[in-house]
């Protein structure tokens, strides 16, 4: 195992990493306490290392992780993670600049069957063999010295995940899913996912009002609030809750002594640097003209009648997904289902590409009573109808009782 604490060593560690086809990589970091995710420790492996890896520590004094963040970048090399979104974002964080490519192995295991956001811990058991020693799951990383215990937990992360790695690679090869896998990481490598911008944070709140003038206070102040977190380095609840953040939204208060009225603001909170900045935020948001107001989301009203079309679109996507190895979740929302019942034409991911392949050509043929479901053998299946083309034309009832008996209609 090698610790990494010199500038110098980590630049020939990077370049020794650059030799391989992929690196595992994964982070201990500390967020309770602050708004920016703490990085403590980067863990390293590749075909390289056998049982060990590298530990980087990038809170040693002097330490300059460019050679790292330059790894990150480097487009021969793939860097694999296990649910990869935090990790990508601490780098986009500290460098700017998504790691690329990536290969997440929590969504691999989606393609390949082993269920939804499938945990690290079970793909070891499942797939390495291994079992984790987790008596170091809740350390504090930020603390130093760190201890050969942690280290070696530490360490293991990314031992366990080449195994995994190499197991997935070559299955997602041979059943040709590599390219619904690259779909999936070309979304989790979007730098738009990462980017935090203060204006569009109202919209993680769940607003109680469509009021336009309610949400524009909101909007305000959310974005106030994400200013100050960033500014800060604090959680966002820490400068002010979210329970509290509506409240005021919903009160608007126009001085310091309506503030103080607010459920959850302490004494003469009004009167704080805070308290000015909320009401000042308020006053600005109510001053704007009212057209450029957030508008409503009005929420489109399902056709009557179609809940029980969206219960058969959930078994046929659990029969589909589970003939198919593929979790559901990654094929189809609960959403998807109901824009599907509702439209044939509905701009859904599942009506589109590998997953209309998989699912979404049947479920627009059962939605049309071109296939249905049945049980057979106490197992669901599907089964082929006769539609309208493959079905001569329907005799009236006359010629029907004529035709039975041979006598000619005409008589």
């Amino acid at each position: 195992m090698e610790t990494i604490t010199k500038t110098e060593d980590l630049r020939v560690l990077c370049d020794r990493l650059r030799q391989f086809d992929y690196v595992t990589v994964d982070t201990e970091f500390m967020r309770d306490s602050t708004y920016w995710p703490q990085l403590c420790l980067v863990q390293v492996c590749s075909p390289e290392f056998t049982d060990t890896g590298a530990a980087i520590d990038p809170l040693a004094d002097g330490i300059d992780l460019t050679p790292l963040f330059d790894l990150m970048q480097d487009e021969s090399v793939i860097k694999v993670f296990h649910a990869a979104r935090q990790d990508i974002e601490i780098f986009v964080h500290l460098n700017g600049k998504v790691p690329h490519p990536v290969f997440d192995t929590q969504v691999a295991a989606m393609v390949l069957g082993y269920g939804d956001q499938v945990g690290y811990e079970t793909l070891v058991n499942k797939v390495a063999r291994k079992n984790i020693d987790k008596s170091m799951r809740f350390t504090d990383w930020s603390r130093r010295p760190l201890s050969s215990k942690q280290l070696s937990y530490a360490i293991s992360d990314v031992t366990h995940l080449r195994t995994i790695y190499e197991n997935f690679h070559e299955r997602l090869a041979a059943n040709d899913r590599a390219p619904w896998l690259f779909e999936e990481m070309e979304r989790l490598t979007d730098p738009g996912i990462y980017t935090i911008d203060p204006a569009q944070a109202w919209l993680r709140l769940k607003t109680r009002s469509n009021s336009p003038k309610f949400l524009a206070v909101a909007r305000a102040l959310g974005e106030w609030r994400e200013t100050e977190a960033q500014r800060k380095n604090l959680p966002r609840n820490r400068v002010l809750r979210d329970d509290t953040l509506l409240d005021i939204a919903a009160r608007q208060p126009q001085n310091e002594n309506d503030l103080d009225k607010t459920r959850g603001v302490g004494r003469n909170f009004g009167a704080s640097k805070q308290g000015q900045a909320i009401i000042d935020a308020i006053k600005a948001a109510l001053a704007e003209p009212q057209e450029s107001w957030p508008v409503p989301k009005v929420r489109t009203e399902l056709p009557a009648g179609i809940g029980p079309t969206v219960e058969l679109l959930k078994v046929l996507l659990k029969l589909c997904s589970e003939e198919k190895g593929v979790a559901q979740r990654l094929v189809a929302s609960s959403d998807d289902l109901q824009n599907i019942a509702a439209d044939d034409n509905a701009d859904v991911a599942a009506l589109h590409g590998w997953r209309r392949e998989l699912f979404g050509q049947y479920a627009l043929r059962l939605k049309h009573g071109q296939i249905a479901l049945k049980l057979e053998n106490g197992e669901v299946a599907l089964v082929e109808l006769e539609t309208a083309s493959d079905t001569p034309p329907r005799q009236d009832a006359k010629t029907e009782a004529v035709a039975e008996i041979g006598v000619d209609a005409d008589v």
